[in-house]
């Protein structure tokens, strides 16, 4: 991994946010639509590593990779090194123009690294939301079905399509209806929350799916299954284990395609390259943003070649899909990815947290469940007392806590009661742990 460029440390010099930043966000109050939320309001002027540094000079140990994006490190100098010498050659031609060699190389790599051994395509967009709808298109061209199948807790993204297959109303269904036609949604195998236990949870929910797609829809009907395999936005649940494998087998039983989102959750983010992984699962679809180029929007659509070549030419592209300095920035993120050992890396971050928020748990009853893969790891809060009811006043709180003194976390969840960990990848080990102390001390210990 190369050296940081800022300083490794937490400092704490104003309140959070300081002066500088409620001026900025007072000039934003005038500029900015109130529906474009922030979690924190400090202005950043400089972030790397583990840290990101605000206009009033405190500099925040960042558990937020700004969701899930700079898992190589915010202005990763591999990364801005590429950008910068594509700038000074051209900065656009539209690839469906005039198209351009790093477009095929980041294709390439997306064909060599998604799961499977088998002959891919793939094809680039500008965001997550844009990478999932334009699965859904294809899989519905490829299938000649219409319906589609998405899961309780989703989250796929915010245009009309993808604000459908969403699951949580408030805040990105609220209001913006009516929405898209042909979706169903079913139940996730969320162990925490399951009814007969974590135990029966696989199997139960999985069966639960299949009598519900055939019986409700019909599975003839059905042209692809769209799922998380970490849901993110939904609470980051891990799915009770053998659910996506039966999900899998269920859907090529019945010619049904199987679309993974792995926005949240591709690019060492789990410690396995790709979050499918961890089960063995082969996906006909994988979606990929977020991480793909640290920090630069650009999206990916992998699949079987047979699946993806039946689309007629012109049916996919966007003036920006796939823009050259983006292009550039994915290589240089997977260039890293490798000669830094990032998947090993997201690993020892999960072997270092886990056991930290446990013990927390053991401590504080309203630490509900402690969940995650890798460097994906949440804490979900209840009321306690050997009650299960969602606490968000008091998730609230202890961000706000994490927050003034200098932790940047992140809250999730369908119920708004869990909090979600990030870091990026490079982070060194003595700012997570001392951001797991802040965690620690905003429970009181």
């Amino acid at each position: 991994m190369a050296a940081a460029r800022l300083p490794q440390e937490r400092r704490v010099v104003t309140e959070i946010p300081g002066p500088r930043s409620r001026e900025l966000q007072a000039r934003r109050a005038a500029a900015v639509p109130p529906g474009v939320g922030s979690v924190l309001p400090v202005y950043v002027t400089d972030a790397g590593g583990g840290v990101v540094v605000d206009a009033d000079g405190n500099s925040l140990i960042d558990f937020g990779s700004g969701i899930a994006v700079t898992g190589v490190g915010n202005a990763n100098p591999r990364v801005a090194e590429r950008v910068r010498a594509q700038a000074e050659r051209f900065t656009h031609t539209c690839f469906m123009v005039t198209p351009y060699e790093s477009y095929v190389a980041v294709c390439e790599a997306l064909n060599r690294l998604t799961p499977g051994d088998h002959d891919k395509r793939s094809f680039l967009v500008n965001s997550g939301a844009e990478a999932v709808e334009n699965a859904v298109k294809i899989a519905r061209y490829a299938t000649g079905r219409q319906a589609v199948v998405v899961f309780d807790h989703g989250y796929h993204g915010r245009t009309l399509l993808t604000m459908t297959l969403t699951a949580k109303n408030m805040p990105y269904k609220q209001g913006f209806g009516p929405y898209a036609p042909e979706v169903y949604r079913m139940p996730l195998a969320y162990p925490y929350r399951w009814p007969t236990g974590p135990e029966n949870c696989g199997p139960e929910a999985a069966a639960q799916v299949a009598d519900q797609i055939s019986a409700q829809i019909g599975a003839s009907n059905v042209a692809a299954v769209v799922i998380e395999p970490i849901q993110g936005e939904g609470g980051f649940i891990v799915p009770a284990p053998g659910f996506l494998p039966a999900l899998a087998e269920f859907c090529r039983a019945n010619g049904i395609l199987l679309i993974a989102d792995e926005v949240q959750t591709g690019f060492a983010r789990t410690g396995a390259m790709f979050a499918c992984e961890h089960e063995g699962v082969v996906p006909d679809l994988v979606t990929t943003a977020k991480g793909i180029a640290g920090g630069l929007p650009l999206a990916g659509v992998t699949g079987r070649a047979e699946i993806m070549d039946r689309v007629h030419g012109g049916g996919l592209g966007g003036t920006f899909g796939g823009n050259p300095l983006a292009c550039e920035a994915a290589l240089a993120v997977l260039e890293e990815i490798g000669t830094g050992g990032l998947v090993d890396r997201a690993r020892r971050i999960g072997e270092i947290m886990l056991p930290r928020l446990r013990a927390l748990a053991a401590r504080h009853d309203v630490v509900g469940d402690v969940r995650g893969r890798g460097a994906m790891i949440a804490i979900e809060l209840v009321k306690g007392g050997g009650s299960t009811e969602p606490d968000p006043v008091l998730t609230a709180e202890i961000a706000r806590r994490c927050h003034a003194a200098g932790l940047l976390v992140l809250t999730c969840g369908t119920y708004g009661n869990v909090l979600r960990f990030l870091p990026p990848l490079v982070i060194p080990e003595h700012l997570l742990r001392e951001g797991l102390d802040i965690l620690e001390r905003a429970f009181g210990g």
